[in-house]
């Protein structure tokens, strides 16, 4: 995987000209959490076990046809 490749899947925010920094950070955040982003990032910071993975899916499936 090239670094081109990399940074464009990355998601971009342009400044506005008197745009505080807090509020590009805010927008920044909205990109990430509609994208699921943030989502996958806090799965994969521990290691799933494979039996682990298939019994929250199962869960969160059983939830959704209710």
């Amino acid at each position: 995987m090239t670094y081109e490749r990399v940074l464009e899947d990355v998601p971009k925010i342009l400044l506005a000209e008197n745009e505080s920094i807090d509020g590009a950070l805010r927008r920044l955040k909205k990109k990430l959490e509609r994208e699921g982003t943030l989502k996958v990032l806090k799965a994969r910071k521990y290691y799933e076990k494979p039996s682990e993975k298939k019994r929250r899916k199962i869960r969160s499936s059983k939830t959704r046809r209710k």
